[in-house]
């Protein structure tokens, strides 16, 4: 399936398919998880909620950051691309 039919279908979901490739992802994944399970031994039901909250609240700036990224990004590559082709055709 090309790109566009992909993207018609609604198959395109960049969030979904990202996977950072750095090597450290996976170690620091699993060290916020052993700190999560942790904190949770530590503090009250109520305080551990608390703190899930504000991790929430963490992780939606963080999404409309990477968003936001993706687009000026995508932006960026699209113009790059339109600049590379104009000049090539004049």
């Amino acid at each position: 399936m090309s790109l566009l039919e992909s993207l018609y279908h609604g198959n395109l979901l960049p969030q979904e398919q990202f996977v950072p490739k750095d090597p450290q992802y996976r170690e620091l994944t699993r060290e916020l998880s052993s700190a999560m399970i942790a904190w949770k031994e530590k503090l009250s039901s109520a305080e551990f909620a608390e703190l899930e909250a504000l991790i929430d609240l963490q992780q939606q700036v963080q999404g409309i950051e990477v968003a936001e990224s993706f687009t000026q990004g995508f932006r960026l590559g699209a113009g790059l691309m339109i600049e590379v082709l104009h000049k090539n055709y004049l």
